[in-house]
């Protein structure tokens, strides 16, 4: 599959922006503010896209609405009930039409499907009559689903600020079978449940996989060899390889932010440290030592520092040390366990598991361990992984007996809590970057 690369892609829709933005006067003001309690979704219309395909442009129209009203900032309105069920991306909007309808934002879309798909979206602020983004994008005929997550990542930069997470993919465990006897292999499909592959047979289980950076290599404890080692994957060619052997037991593998590092554990004579080694090989680094399980390592978003839990000072905490280890510092202190801490990505936020209470917690804290705040309890809920803008959390949840996990996504804010479709039971999700 060929697709033009998000840049070239952006300097194609900035070309068509700045030629719409011409027909508007005003300065847009329509923004979504995203934080504080009281937040209330946006109301949106997004009409059918135009196309000489009307079911293709249908299709577009309601992969872009399913985005935005599962980010929880959108409540896209129902299309049947607006002025326009088609929109026209060449004309400027009736805009007292809208106004009556009680809409706001406006989204008009077009797309066409030949040798590439053709599509261009202009977002409108109906009460000021201007226009808010205007983008247009080429891809080959094969993304149509691509299309329009980047359409939607466009509309939601333009008004909830920030990045959008829609353009991406996700990586996890998908089970099956008894709960005695289950399956694990490593699946990935895009954020919204689409496009399953499976990218092992469930001949050896697999667990822990981690996107890197550049998302096209996956590090995951594979027990191929009966003792559980570090893997590492190749999307683009299928290729697998261990990563080191160090004659022991290794798991808990994550990426450095530049993609050449791999951090993880070492389970020898009892006790667990944290080891790093590059990706193409090299003599494995040992950055904890002592009797205390290390584990669940996870870099800052500028590679100088890891956080990591350990049970050194008699219950399962979370620790920071630098990123060539030494001089570990305690930054958890409430009751309970804490695991499998994780940084978010602009570097501001920790996610990690709290047991305490007989609960499961998934929550956040502010990097200096501060601020600490419950997103979701359940009976069985962990493996927190960031969306790339830093403002959705996924992670698993297991409601025990003979039931299986399944993925569930919630907020910063605590808000919209969602499950996340897959076609089988499901655990251990790492949230790729946008793609490019």
């Amino acid at each position: 599959m060929t697709l033009l690369t998000r840049r070239l892609a952006l300097k194609l829709g900035l070309a068509a922006g700045a030629l719409l933005a011409g027909s508007s006067l005003a300065m847009a003001q329509l923004r979504i503010v995203v934080e504080g309690a009281n937040f209330q979704p946006l109301p949106i219309a997004i009409p059918d896209f135009a196309s000489s395909d009307p079911a293709f442009g249908r299709e577009i129209a309601e992969i872009v609405r399913n985005n935005l009203r599962r980010s929880g900032l959108f409540l896209p309105l129902d299309p049947a009930s607006l002025p326009v069920q088609v929109g026209d991306v060449n004309a400027t909007p009736d805009f007292p039409t809208w106004r009556t309808a009680n809409v706001d934002a406006l989204v008009m879309g077009g797309v066409e499907r030949g040798g590439q798909i053709s599509s261009s979206v202009r977002v409108w602020d109906t009460q000021q009559a201007a226009q808010v983004v205007g983008k247009s994008y080429n891809t080959d005929a094969n993304s149509s689903r691509r299309v329009a997550h980047i359409i939607s990542d466009a509309i939601y930069e333009s008004l909830a600020g920030g990045s959008g997470y829609f353009d991406t993919r996700v990586i996890y465990v998908a089970e099956s079978g008894p709960k005695a006897n289950r399956v694990r292999r490593l699946a990935i499909m895009d954020q919204d449940g689409a496009n399953v592959q499976y990218l092992t047979d469930g001949s050896s289980m697999a667990l822990t996989p981690r996107f890197s950076p550049n998302g096209d290599m996956v590090t995951y404890m594979n027990f191929a060899d009966g003792n559980p080692q570090v893997y590492l994957l190749q999307l683009s060619t299928g290729r697998q390889q261990r990563l080191t052997d160090v004659g022991a037991m290794t798991f808990a593998p994550r990426f450095s932010p530049d993609g050449g590092t791999v951090a993880f554990s070492v389970e020898q004579g009892g006790s667990t440290n944290i080891y790093t080694t590059g990706v193409n090989g090299g003599q494995p680094l040992q950055l904890t030592s002592g009797a205390a399980i290390d584990t669940g390592p996870s870099y800052s978003p500028d590679g100088s520092r890891i956080v990591f839990e350990s049970d050194r000072g008699g219950s399962p905490q979370i620790y920071m040390m630098s990123a060539g280890g030494g001089n570990a510092q305690r930054i958890s202190f409430g009751q309970g366990s804490y695991s499998t801490p994780v940084w978010s990505p602009k570097g501001d936020l920790i996610a990690f598991t709290r047991q305490s209470g007989g609960q499961f917690n998934i929550g956040i804290m502010n990097s200096d361990g501060s601020g600490e705040r419950m997103l979701y309890s359940s009976f069985h809920a962990e493996g927190p992984s960031w969306a790339p803008n830093g403002r959705v959390i996924m992670f698993f949840q297991d409601p025990g007996g003979n039931d299986g996990p399944k993925l569930m996504s919630v907020d910063i804010w605590g808000r919209n809590l969602l499950t996340v479709p897959t076609e089988s039971y499901a655990s251990d999700p790492s949230w790729s970057e946008l793609r490019g």
